[in-house]
Formats: C-alpha cells, sequence, structure tokens
C-alpha cells in the first residue's frame, strides 16, 4: 500500500466531507475535529456517493437514500454491512491516504 497526497488540511473544514481520488479509487474524506477519515465514496446500497453526503458528528448520510454510516468505522448504522476504510496520515497541511 501507499500513502497518495489528496488534500489539504484548508481543503477541508472541521465537520465536512468531500470526494478525493487516490490511485483511482473514489474516497469519501472526512474532518472532525481536526481528525481526518477516508472511506469508500460508493454507499452499499445503490453507490451513492458519500463524500457529498451530510456530516453529524462521525455519521455521513448517503445523499441518495439516507442510509447512514459511521465514518470512523465505515460500518453502516442501517443495515448491517459496512464499507471499506483506508488510513489517513497528516503531515504538516497534507492529508495523505494510504490506498
Amino acid at each position: 500500500m501507499a500513502l497518495v497526497k489528496v488534500a489539504k488540511k484548508a481543503d477541508i473544514s472541521p465537520g465536512t466531507g468531500k470526494t478525493v481520488v487516490a490511485n483511482g479509487k473514489e474516497i469519501a474524506l472526512f474532518n472532525i475535529g481536526g481528525n481526518f477519515y477516508a472511506l469508500s465514496n460508493k454507499c452499499v446500497h445503490k453507490g451513492g456517493p458519500l463524500g457529498e453526503g451530510e456530516l453529524d458528528n462521525s455519521t455521513v448520510t448517503c445523499p441518495w437514500h439516507g442510509w447512514e454510516y459511521d465514518v470512523k468505522t465505515g460500518q453502516c448504522l442501517t443495515m448491517p454491512v459496512s464499507v471499506e476504510t483506508y488510513p489517513v496520515k497528516v503531515e504538516e497541511e497534507d492529508v495523505m491516504v494510504e490506498v
């Protein structure tokens, strides 16, 4: 696995998320109180873009059909399934994801 720079810390305000690409994979990247978390950008229900979902504390809601996920663990809170998570490392102002 390799660390890939996907954003600057300033690109993602606390309490928000965005979609980034690392080694061809779409990843939903979230900032919770200055801590960054990365998970697959595709909801297991219909493939909705989790990076575009609304974040409430550590729960993101898929914008397509409302399925909820814990961004820290990737665990779906709607059904007993999960999405892949990726380790995140912050070096100075760079946010990197291990893919």
